[in-house]
């Protein structure tokens, strides 16, 4: 049963950790129509009339969305490992518990992603949305949702294991 969480755990990791990435690298956080034409942005590049463009604006919202979406994607890539790791049983790391470790890398990713998305909600919505009268939030953005979702229940089916370890441990042999 212990493993049947770690498992669940490892791929809602795995799925959340490729949605962070695709969600961080693509360009379509947000869609808008700009002078009859349509135009969407991520967080490092604008596209306008089939052209894309770089952000060059250092604005600290762009910045801090940055920053936590890839150390929301380097802690969970760094609980993957502890969860891989978690499967294996080395007398080395007795007295520390990878699935524990694992779970609370997952729970620290989700909390950089929310920290992101939040970030990047409000600064659009009170912001940007009164600039662009015909805009929407598009699909790189709802993955980064998705990823905080993954990793969550990532963090949850890893410390449901570290639980049912702790109680067999406990409770000793029978």
């Amino acid at each position: 049963m212990m493993h049947s969480f770690m498992g669940g755990g490892l791929f809602c990791a795995i799925v959340g950790n490729i949605l962070l990435v695709v969600s961080t690298a693509t360009d379509y956080w947000m869609q808008y129509r700009l002078s009859s034409s349509f135009a969407h942005q991520g967080l490092w590049r604008y596209c306008m009339s089939g052209k894309c463009y770089m952000q060059t604006d250092s604005i600290a919202y762009w910045n801090a969305t940055r920053a936590f979406m890839i150390l929301s994607a380097m802690s969970c890539f760094a609980g993957i490992i502890a969860g891989i790791l978690s499967f294996a049983h080395f007398s080395a790391f007795e007295r520390f518990n990878r699935s524990f470790a694992a779970g609370i890398m997952f729970f620290v990713s989700t909390l950089f992603v929310l920290l992101a998305m939040a970030i990047y909600t409000g600064v659009t919505v009170n912001f940007l949305g009164k600039r662009f009268g015909d805009w929407r939030f598009s699909w790189s953005y709802i993955l980064g949702w998705v990823a905080l979702l993954m990793t969550f229940f990532a963090g949850i089916f890893y410390m449901c294991a570290y639980r049912m370890h702790e109680c067999r441990r406990v409770a000793g042999p029978r």
